[in-house]
């Protein structure tokens, strides 16, 4: 496993070796099709001799999904990856992985809502449990363990109030008990984070997001060592049969050539608007956003982000209609779920106490757009909508 610094990053991803069966193509053509043909019998059998390292099948291994992964893998500093139909397919097989029957997973709280309906209520039927922790203290992790605890799952920063995790703590834990460790790193990319290096076993992405970039493909990825990854891709990989099409792959391919750029962008976009809304906006009371100095994990940020998307959220003791009425009539963001596009999105989401008042969080996803627009399209929009129900209430 080989960690690239971010310059190296640039030209892994824009640099391919020259490959004198595409004719000199600069991008891999895609490989459109179901299966792969042999000129004898004795080379079809040498084939399934190394099923998962040969082209027999696009089950099992396209050229295209194949180029895929290495760069990815290469990103991320693994062994080898292999690319799914879903983000929720590549998860669903890092976990189904990891855990049998009688097992105990410990799972942050504030990860994915499939993933976690996945291990609180899926994984039951096969006598699996799970118990969901508080992520961002590594005590309470430490106290779900149970002698039959087999998986460790970890998302950083977490869903909706961005917590982080001590990625290396659980690591040791996990290593010192005989578990595994899964993160969704989907936040960061491996652009800016690469939890492989603090001791985890598995990473998983949603390449719908960020990796993709284009708001046009599903796909998911997991990555790691080679010792755990060909039992994987033997098994939930071959078997369940979540595949990422070649067609796919090549969409994701030309959204990755960006990826580091585009994550560049984001990042000064996306703490110039949480800094506004931190510093100036009339409506918030916090936000959430492991960029910014206010925020409790500041300094664990640093140690395991080179840098920070712009995804994050914001408290809000402003009624939840209204701030839903705000994000309705704002007209740079849309309201949509998923994020990682070129595009802005808002969505309004629950209500919550904090220390006895009620707030409402909104999560903000800062795309392309310039962000002086989208801090004066925030703010007018407000001045609008709060002009308006003052009048109500009149």
């Amino acid at each position: 496993m080989t960690k690239l610094t971010l310059e190296q990053m640039y030209t892994a991803i824009s640099h391919d070796e020259f490959d004198d069966r595409h004719y000199g193509a600069i991008q891999i053509p895609i490989y459109q099709n179901s299966l792969f043909a042999f000129d004898t019998y004795q080379q079809f059998e040498h084939a399934f001799e190394q099923e998962l390292g040969s082209h027999i099948y696009s089950r099992g291994n396209n050229p295209t999904v194949e180029f895929l992964e290495g760069k990815l893998a290469l990103l991320e500093g693994a062994d080898a990856a292999r690319c799914f139909a879903s983000g929720m397919a590549a998860i669903s097989a890092a976990i189904f992985s990891s855990v049998k029957a009688g097992d105990h997973i410990v799972c942050v709280s504030n990860a994915y809502g499939p993933a976690r309906h996945v291990m609180g209520d899926y994984l039951k039927r096969f006598g699996v449990e799970t118990t969901f922790v508080e992520g961002s203290r590594h005590e309470s992790v430490q106290a779900a363990v149970r002698p039959n605890t087999k998986l460790i799952y970890l998302e950083s920063p977490s869903t909706q109030m961005f917590e982080l995790i001590d990625l290396e703590a659980c690591a040791k834990l996990a290593k010192g008990i005989g578990a595994r460790t899964i993160i969704d790193n989907t936040w960061a990319t491996p652009i800016f984070q690469n939890p492989l290096e603090f001791g985890i076993d598995l990473i998983v992405h949603s390449i719908t997001k960020y990796i993709s970039g284009h708001s046009d493909a599903l796909g998911g990825v997991v990555m790691g060592s080679n010792e755990l990854m060909k039992p994987l891709s033997r098994d939930e990989y071959m078997l369940f049969g979540g595949i990422m099409t070649a067609h796919t792959a090549s969409l994701v391919l030309r959204g990755l050539r960006t990826l580091p750029v585009r994550m560049e962008r984001c990042q000064a976009s996306g703490l110039k608007v949480a800094s506004w809304l931190e510093e100036s906006s009339p409506f918030v009371e916090r936000v959430n956003h492991p960029g910014l100095p206010s925020h409790p994990q500041y300094e664990l940020g640093k140690k395991q982000l080179r840098g920070y998307s712009s995804l994050f959220s914001f408290e809000s003791k402003q009624p939840i209609e209204l701030l839903k009425a705000w994000a309705s009539k704002l007209k740079l963001f849309k309201i949509a779920v998923s994020w990682g596009g070129y595009e802005s999105l808002a969505t309004v989401g629950r209500n919550t106490a904090v220390n006895g008042e009620v707030r409402t969080i909104v999560r903000v996803y800062i795309g392309l757009e310039s962000p002086d627009d989208l801090i004066r399209d925030m703010q007018e929009t407000w001045q609008e909508v709060a002009a308006s129900a003052s009048q109500d209430r009149v």
